[in-house]
């Protein structure tokens, strides 16, 4: 396990998947974690829980990720860890059928969220010299899905942004990395199963892997074993990716 201890981290999207699941296994190597989304007593529970701190917010506004940020950084001084992991998959519907609200709703919490949380974070790491910027990406964004035009496109985006952090601040010591996780069980992956909606939600349920997995995929990753995927996405439904994170011998 990678030794975060006297490190501090900001999950977003915390209150329940992969974003949970991740909160609590930064918190097992020793991070100090703030948990964010919109629903307060989630994360309050979960802060309680693993001994971190409790913010309720949307990432689709920029303010919100200041204070949070602010928030983590004027308590214990640094901010090492920002995980991008809040996210929508509606409108799931084709491109005509798709209410033009519901479809930027998810370019705001995809695209503008993750972004708000570099914008945020990046001052505080530049000025630290140091600090990892992890993504929760999609093969979506390589490929499109029917009925998923918002969800590939803003998961393309979210993908550049990362390429783009890379391209500015490598050399400020900042590392960002986008993680693929696959198809995960999670209230997400059953919002697809309940869509009908292209080969994605007919895939049966055992072969979705538990959030969990992401969640120890992140946490190898804001690890230097990970540092030759910088400004690229590692995609955990390689083989080889599983073996390096200890997920299969």
């Amino acid at each position: 396990m990678v030794d975060l201890d006297g490190k501090v981290a900001l999950v977003t999207g915390a209150s329940r998947g992969i974003g949970a699941a991740t909160a609590r296994l930064l918190a097992q190597a020793g991070a100090k974690v703030g948990v964010m989304a919109r629903s307060t007593d989630a994360v309050t529970a979960l802060a309680e829980e693993i001994g971190g701190v409790a913010m309720s917010g949307d990432v689709a506004d920029p303010a919100a990720m200041v204070c949070a940020v602010t928030t983590l950084h004027d308590k214990f001084g640094r901010i090492d860890v920002l995980i991008n992991n809040a996210g929508l998959i509606g409108p799931i519907a084709g491109i005509d059928a798709s209410d033009p609200d519901e479809w930027g709703k998810a370019i705001d919490v995809n695209i503008k969220g993750v972004f708000n949380g570099i914008h945020a974070a990046l001052p505080h790491m530049r000025k630290a010299g140091a600090g990892t910027i992890l993504t929760v990406g999609s093969g979506a964004a390589h490929a499109p899905q029917e009925g998923w035009s918002a969800y590939c496109s803003s998961k393309a985006g979210a993908l550049m942004l990362t390429r783009a952090v890379d391209l500015e601040a490598r050399k400020d010591g900042i590392r960002a990395i986008s993680l693929s996780p696959g198809t995960v069980a999670t209230d997400m992956q059953a919002a697809i199963r309940d869509s009908g909606v292209n080969p994605v939600s007919q895939l049966d349920w055992s072969v979705h892997i538990p959030p969990e997995w992401p969640a120890r995929a992140l946490l190898w990753m804001c690890g230097p074993e990970a540092d030759e995927y910088l400004g690229a996405e590692i995609s955990l439904r390689d083989e080889g990716i599983r073996r390096r994170v200890g997920l299969i011998d």
